[in-house]
């Protein structure tokens, strides 16, 4: 019995030593197989605060600038190659705390009318990333008189490229993802200290790599735009349901603002299953991950997923909340880009602040919607006034004063323990 009992402990040690060699090598394969841009200026320590800015994007290459394949993108009702246009459709910054703690995740509607970075004038924040890489693409291909573009993923032939050059592509991926940064940091107040894109088929891909992301739908959805066909209540969703589920815009009571709760149930719910069922954890769910990783996702070149991976260990799926920053009328008229939602910079700087605040834990001094305090909303009165007379001498449009009366509306939080049913 003493024999047989040492043998077991032997051959279960073993086991526990092999699966943990497995683990810290696919970390590590996760570590290096995913594609890395050069976007962060200074990067934060990795026990300082850390603002992640997570972008879904509408893009029809990989993130080595390799196109999708046309099955894939059938498959996915994402149409062909020439579609898409390379905007951020899904913005979201998500702070965690110097020493962990409650997570914010602050979702960002793609048709605000902001103020872009990098000199590209007054637009809907989603064209940031697509602005910055049609200019880097002319630029590197000799295709305008814009000036030459720098970045390390530049070919050297820079002015004689063509533009399906991979190497043009990721330059031009890249230069997106810093307009956008800067742009972002701009509007909320806070200075990012990483960052993550994903491509059409990352939603699809890591939904099937953790098993399925639980959601639940208040009514049956048949979309034929999207693709998306689903019963009502909970169920899961993965692989091209999954991004149909994300992707929907027709037939949305709220619109965009719809189908951003969508977006934020999605990654709450995915988030759920990542900390909860122990996926981190699991080394053939990392290596899963690793291949969904390479195809689909890119992060910036500063960041050590394994040093991150250990901040998160105290994580639970409770203690991450998402939220929409608040917005003003969201059909405004603009020459450029057409129905775009109004925002108020001062009023969404606020509502960062009081939701981080609230997240770890502190009293606001006023019992009131977060970002709604009687300064901030006077700030935001006085702002948005001056700023719809500029408005409408750029744009032509008639001018849309924010009420002073009251703040603009606050979309309920969701959290990652129980995200509920969405539209």
């Amino acid at each position: 019995m003493r024999l047989l009992l040492r043998g077991l402990v032997v051959v279960v040690s073993a086991a526990v030593l092999v699966v943990s060699a497995f683990a810290w090598i696919q970390v590590r394969e996760l570590d290096r197989s995913t594609a890395a841009a050069s976007v962060i200026e200074t990067p934060a320590p990795p026990t300082a605060e850390q603002n992640i800015l997570l972008l879904g994007i509408d893009s029809r290459t990989d993130p080595q600038g390799n196109p999708l394949p046309p099955a894939l993108l059938d498959a996915l009702h994402a149409g062909d190659g020439s579609d898409g246009g390379d905007t951020a459709d899904s913005i979201t910054v998500v702070h965690i705390p110097a020493g962990g703690g409650r997570a914010s995740a602050i979702s960002i509607p793609r048709d605000s009318y902001v103020q872009l970075a990098d000199g590209y004038g007054k637009h809907k924040i989603n064209s940031a990333y697509s602005r910055a890489v049609q200019f880097t693409t002319d630029s590197l291909t000799g295709s305008s008189k814009g000036g030459a573009a720098t970045s390390p993923f530049a070919p050297q032939s820079a002015g004689q490229a063509s533009p399906d050059d991979p190497a043009v592509r990721r330059a031009a991926l890249e230069a997106g993802a810093r307009t956008t940064i800067g742009t972002v940091e701009a509007l909320t107040g806070l200075r990012i200290t990483h960052y993550a894109s994903v491509n059409l088929a990352g939603f699809a891909d890591v939904s099937q790599a953790i098993g399925g992301v639980p959601v639940c739908l208040r009514a049956p959805v048949d979309d034929p735009y999207s693709g998306l066909a689903l019963p009502g209540g909970p169920q899961e969703v993965s692989g091209a349901q999954a991004l149909a589920f994300v992707r929907q815009r027709h037939g949305l009571p709220n619109g965009d603002l719809d189908r951003i709760a969508r977006q934020q149930v999605f990654l709450a719910s995915a988030t759920n299953r990542l900390l909860s069922a122990g996926v981190l954890a699991n080394p053939f769910a990392l290596d899963r991950l690793s291949g969904v990783m390479s195809r689909a996702v890119t992060l910036d070149a500063g960041w050590n997923v394994l040093a991150f991976a250990s901040q998160l260990q105290d994580l639970s799926a409770g203690s991450v909340t998402f939220r929409t920053i608040p917005t003003g009328s969201t059909d405004i008229v603009t020459e450029a880009d057409g129905q775009s939602v109004r925002v108020d910079p001062t009023q969404v700087r606020q509502f960062v602040d009081d939701a981080i605040a609230l997240d770890s834990g502190a009293r606001l001094p006023v019992p009131e919607p977060i970002g709604t305090s009687d300064a901030a909303r006077a700030k935001a009165a006085e702002e948005g006034t001056s700023d719809s007379g500029s408005a409408s001498a750029e744009t032509g449009t008639v001018p849309t004063t924010l009420a002073s009366s009251a703040p603009a509306p606050v979309t309920p939080p969701i959290t990652a323990a129980a995200p509920g049913c969405v539209s």
